[in-house]
């Protein structure tokens, strides 16, 4: 079958995956420094690992020939394309990311960017979060993006202060408990 008749596009239909969250317009990707080291280490897998391994597999099931019916062929076609989106997507987002070590953050007490802060709701429920960078947000883990809502609320503030988050279910006040920081790292020369 000619590629006229199949749906093939060599065309960047969507340069984002549906898991990646937009950063508001003019706004930095700030990332943790072990944030960046995993999505770095990711594309260096996709670049070295994974692609090559499926361009072998394409370039064999071509050498089989019909391509209209060979399930490696289309499959890796449409693998090696999810493969490129997401190099693409990565290496973009390393090329904005501005890596922001929270280890050496000088005003401890306050919330800022790296902070793991525990705190409580009015119903006296005590959570633990740390804010990180939209990239490595995972909220069921306790990570929450700097530019959520809750750790727009934490942030500047410092222990014993009470903060108001303002979400769909209404107002709700967060007692700051605790303000911790990654501790530095001592440089052994």
């Amino acid at each position: 079958m000619n590629k006229a008749f199949v749906k093939e596009s060599d065309a960047d239909e969507d340069d984002e995956l549906p898991e990646a969250v937009a950063l508001p317009a003019g706004v930095r990707n700030y990332i943790t420094p072990e944030g960046y080291a995993r999505l770095r280490d990711e594309l260096t897998h996709l670049m070295t690992v994974d692609r090559p391994s499926v361009v072998q597999i394409v370039s064999w099931a071509a050498s089989n020939g019909d391509r209209s019916e060979n399930g490696d062929y289309l499959y890796g076609k449409k693998r090696l394309r999810e493969i490129d989106r997401r190099m693409r997507f990565l290496t973009k987002r390393l090329d904005i990311a501005e890596v922001v070590d929270s280890a050496s953050q000088p005003n401890r007490d306050h919330v800022f960017f790296g902070a793991t802060v525990t705190y409580s709701d009015k119903e006296g429920e005590t959570h633990t979060v740390t804010i990180v960078g939209v990239d490595e947000a995972e909220p069921l883990q306790g990570k929450i993006s700097w530019i959520s809502p809750v750790a727009r609320a934490l942030t500047k503030a410092k222990i014993g202060d009470t903060v108001v988050l303002r979400t769909p279910a209404g107002i709700d006040e967060l007692d700051i408990l605790e303000v911790t920081y990654p501790e530095p790292v001592e440089d052994a020369r």
